[in-house]
């Protein structure tokens, strides 16, 4: 049975346009890739941007380093900045045990006497706590037992947004919380890309921030709103 000419001519014009139409997507596909790299930088930037809170200090109860300190020491810096600046008398040194008889706890509290916190002023805190889930449930422990309302929170830059969300689920109901975020000389939001450092930290929080949102997907936010307060101007009296 011979074929329709007009069968087939509509064929080859479908054809055709299925071509067309593929041609057209590749090329469209292409100019977005072209676009992208045009771009790269300033898109790797917000990225590395996403993962850091940086709230204004209030006067507090007390400033709580996270554990796991880097070799800078630089959340211990940033915390015995605002224990000079007068935003809270004593600074909590948490920490893992390394051994039965020596913690993270313990060096934090020599990075601060370093820095000019006074020994006095450095509550060292050691636990057991794996991970900053299990850190935040330790301090929210803490935090009730001494009846501290008000809490700076000090952990390096690109731990904050993950921190912030833990301690909001985990700390005591009604905490006033504000998170201030350590400049860390390993992690630089504007090139974390260049660095082996850098990529291995936001990958790390990329995962963390997932786990975090899974373990606590029954959790709602306990602490209350820091920024309905006002923001104290001088330093806060020892109690």
């Amino acid at each position: 049975m011979k074929a329709c000419p007009g069968n087939s001519a509509a064929a080859r014009g479908t054809e055709s346009g299925g071509i067309f139409f593929r041609f057209l997507f590749l090329v469209c596909f292409v100019c977005l890739l072209f676009a992208l790299y045009l771009v790269r930088r300033p898109l790797l930037r917000l990225a590395g941007g996403f993962w850091i809170i940086d709230e204004a200090p209030l006067s507090a109860d007390a400033i709580v380093i996270l554990g796991d300190d880097n070799y800078n020491a630089d959340r211990a810096g940033r915390a015995a900045q605002l224990y000079k600046a007068g935003w809270a008398p004593r600074v909590v040194a948490s920490g893992r045990y390394l051994r039965p008889y020596a913690s993270i706890a313990e060096l934090e509290e020599h990075d601060l006497t370093d820095r000019g916190v006074p020994k006095a002023a450095v509550v060292r805190f050691a636990h057991h706590a794996e991970n900053t889930k299990d850190e935040s449930a330790a301090i929210a422990q803490l935090i009730s037992a001494r009846g501290w309302k008000r809490i700076l929170l000090v952990t390096s830059n690109y731990h904050t947004r993950r921190s912030r969300f833990l301690a909001d689920r985990e700390f005591p109901e009604g905490t006033i919380l504000r998170v201030v975020a350590a400049p860390d000389s390993d992690y630089d939001p504007q090139a974390w890309w260049r660095t082996r450092a850098g990529l291995k930290i936001f990958g790390h929080e990329c995962v963390g921030i997932v786990v975090a949102m899974w373990e606590m997907r029954h959790n709602d936010v306990q602490t209350s709103d820091a920024g309905v307060l006002s923001v104290a101007n001088g330093a806060v009296a020892s109690l």
